[in-house]
C-alpha cells in the first residue's frame, strides 16, 4: 500500500513538473515575442556597412532628387529636364549674389530659416550615415544638395550682425502661379540686424553651418573652415541680439512664425561643440541655460520649429560615447538631455507605457493635419539616429516604464502587416521603419507618399514648376494649371508630400495643398531616415 501511495506521488510530482517547464517556456516564449518583457543582453557592435536593402536604397536615390527639383540659380549638370535657371538676380540689389539656395515648398520664396534647418538634418545624416550612403552610391548628391545651401548661408551672412533671412514677397508670389524659370515679380530681401534681430533664424543657420562644416573637413579644408567662421560669429549675433524674426517682421508670422528662439540656441551650441570642442558651447547647454531652455523631462516633437527633441539625441551621444574635460555639472545636465530623448523614444514604442495616442489606424505616428508627415518622418529619424547610438555603444536597452527596449526593437518594432482575428489585414502599430514603409506604400491608401517611387504616388503635387508645361506661357497668372484635373505635366521626383489625414485618407488635388504640398525640410529628414535603414553599421563615437 505504502509502495502504491509512493508511485502515485511520485507520478503526479513528474506530471507537475512537467506542467510547470512547460508553462515556464510559454511564458517565456511569449516574453521572447513582446517587447519589454525580457532581460536584454547588449547586441554586438555592427561592422562596417553591410547589405544594401534596396526597397530603401531605391527610395533614398529618389527622395535625394528632390532638392535638385528645389535649386534656384544657374544649375549646373542639371539633372531635373523640366528645370532650368531661375531667380539669377536674387541678392543684386545688396551687391550680393544670393542666387543658389532652395525654394522651400510649391512657391518660390527662399525662407532661410527651414531651408538652415533643412541643412542642419541633412548634415546630420551625412555624419551618422555617409558611409551608408556611399554604400548605396547616394553619398555626392547629399553633399552636392548640402553645398548648394550652405553656399547661399555663406553669401546671405556679409558682415557679423547682418543676416538675410528671406527673397522674395509671400504675398505677390502666392498670387501668381508660374514656373520659377519665367518669373518676373520684384523680389525684396529681408535682413536681420542688431534693430531687427532674428535669433531664431540666425542661430539655425549657425547650427546649419557648424554641422556642415564637419562634413566638408575631409573633402575641403578651406571651405570646411569658413563655414565654422560664419556659425561661430552668427551665434554670437543670435546670443547677443535677441528676438523672434517675426516680431521684427510680422508677415513671417503666416509662414513660419517661430515660437522660439531657445530652442535654436541650444541646438546651435551644441553643434558648435561638436565642431570644435570648445568646452563654452557645452556649458552654455549644460550649467547655463539648460535648466531655464531645455524643458528636461518634458519631450516634444522634433519640427522646422521645434528643435529641442533633436538637440536632447544629438546631445545624448555624448553621453552615450563620452567626451573629455566634461565637469560634474555638464555632465548631470548630459543626464538631463539623455534621459528626455528617451522619454521622447518611450513616446514612440506603442508597448510602452508612455506610447502616444497620437497615431492614425494604419500605424502613423500622427500630430497635425497640415503636413502630418512632417513628425512622423522627424520622429523616426530621431529614432533610428538613437537606435545606433544603443547598438554602437552597446547599451542593452532603454527602460520606459518598467519596460525594457533593445534597439532593435525600437529600429523594427511591429514593421509588417499583421491579420486581425476576422482574417483581413490590419496594420500594426510601429516605429521606424514602419513609419518609412507606411510612406513608401505600405499603409490603407496602398499610395506612395513619395514622388516617383512605386507604382502608385500622387500626380497633382501643389508645386507650380510642376504643374505647368515648359512651353507654357503664362505671365504671372497660370491659376488654370493649378486647378487642372489632369496629373502634373512634370514630376517632382523625391517629393515628400505633406501625408494623409487622421483617418489615412488623402486626397490627390493640386488645391489640396494641406495634403499635397512638398518641402525641403520633410526631405532632410527623409534622407536620414532611408540611410540609417539602407544598410547598418556602427557609427563614429566622434564626428571630428
Amino acid at each position: 500500500m505504502g509502495s502504491k501511495y509512493t508511485r502515485g506521488c511520485c507520478g503526479w510530482l513528474i506530471v507537475a513538473l512537467v506542467a510547470a517547464l512547460v508553462a515556464t517556456a510559454a511564458m517565456f516564449a511569449i516574453m521572447k515575442r513582446k517587447p519589454g518583457g525580457r532581460h536584454l543582453k547588449p547586441l554586438p557592435v555592427p561592422g562596417p556597412p553591410g547589405a544594401i536593402d534596396s526597397k530603401y536604397g531605391d527610395a533614398l536615390g529618389v527622395a535625394l532628387q528632390f532638392f535638385e527639383v528645389q535649386k534656384s540659380g544657374k544649375l549646373d549638370n542639371n539633372k531635373i529636364p523640366w528645370r532650368g535657371d531661375s531667380a539669377l538676380d536674387d541678392g543684386k540689389q545688396a551687391g550680393l549674389d544670393l542666387s543658389k539656395g532652395m525654394y522651400d515648398a510649391g512657391d518660390h520664396i527662399k525662407f532661410t530659416f527651414p531651408m538652415a534647418f533643412t541643412a542642419t538634418v541633412l548634415s546630420w545624416s551625412v555624419l551618422e550615415y555617409g558611409d551608408q550612403m556611399s554604400a548605396a552610391k547616394q553619398l555626392n548628391p547629399a553633399l552636392n544638395a548640402l553645398k548648394w545651401i550652405t553656399d547661399f548661408l555663406i553669401n546671405a551672412h556679409p558682415s557679423d550682425n547682418v543676416f538675410y533671412i528671406q527673397v522674395g514677397d509671400p504675398d505677390l508670389d502666392h498670387n501668381c502661379w508660374e514656373r520659377p524659370e519665367t518669373m518676373t515679380e520684384k523680389r525684396p530681401l529681408t535682413q536681420i540686424n542688431k534693430k531687427s534681430p532674428g535669433s531664431d533664424v540666425a542661430a539655425e543657420a549657425a547650427a546649419a553651418m557648424a554641422a556642415a562644416s564637419m562634413v566638408f573637413k575631409s573633402i575641403n579644408t578651406s571651405y570646411s573652415d569658413e563655414l565654422l567662421q560664419h556659425a561661430q560669429k552668427l551665434f554670437t549675433f543670435a546670443d547677443t541680439y535677441r528676438g523672434l524674426a517675426s516680431d521684427s517682421y510680422p508677415k513671417l508670422q503666416n509662414y513660419y512664425n517661430s515660437t522660439s528662439d531657445a530652442d535654436e540656441l541650444l541646438w546651435a551650441a551644441s553643434w558648435l561643440y561638436h565642431a570644435t570642442g570648445d568646452q563654452t558651447y557645452l556649458n552654455y547647454v549644460t550649467v547655463q541655460n539648460g535648466q531655464a531652455y531645455a524643458n528636461w523631462g518634458k519631450p516634444t516633437w522634433f519640427s522646422w520649429d521645434d528643435k529641442l527633441p533633436g538637440t536632447q539625441v544629438l546631445l545624448s551621444r555624448l553621453n552615450f560615447f563620452g567626451s573629455k574635460q566634461i565637469s560634474n555639472a555638464e555632465n548631470e545636465g548630459l543626464k538631463n538631455y539623455r534621459d528626455t530623448a528617451e522619454a521622447v523614444i518611450c513616446g514612440l514604442l506603442p508597448d510602452s507605457p508612455s506610447a502616444t495616442a497620437s497615431r492614425t489606424a494604419g500605424g502613423l505616428v500622427w500630430i497635425s493635419g497640415w503636413n502630418s508627415l512632417q513628425h512622423a518622418t522627424n520622429a523616426a529619424f530621431l529614432a533610428v539616429v538613437y537606435s545606433d547610438y544603443m547598438l554602437s555603444s552597446r547599451t542593452a536597452a532603454v527602460q520606459c516604464g518598467g519596460r525594457s527596449f533593445s534597439p532593435t526593437d525600437i529600429r523594427n518594432f511591429a514593421a509588417s502587416q499583421l491579420k486581425d482575428g476576422s482574417g483581413s489585414m490590419s496594420f500594426n502599430l510601429c516605429v521606424m521603419s514602419c513609419q518609412a514603409n507606411y510612406i513608401l506604400g505600405d499603409n490603407p491608401m496602398k499610395l506612395s507618399y513619395l514622388v516617383g517611387y512605386g507604382s502608385s504616388y500622387p500626380q497633382q503635387v501643389h508645386h507650380r514648376g510642376a504643374s505647368i508645361p515648359t512651353d507654357a506661357k503664362t505671365g504671372c497668372k497660370g491659376f488654370q494649371y493649378l486647378h487642372s484635373p489632369s496629373p502634373n505635366p512634370n514630376v517632382a521626383m523625391g517629393a515628400l508630400v505633406g501625408g494623409p489625414f487622421q483617418n489615412d485618407s488623402f486626397v490627390d488635388s493640386r488645391d489640396n495643398a494641406v495634403q499635397t504640398e512638398s518641402s525641403t525640410y520633410n526631405s532632410g529628414t527623409l534622407v536620414g531616415l532611408l540611410s540609417g535603414l539602407v544598410t547598418t553599421s556602427s557609427v563614429a563615437q566622434s564626428f571630428t
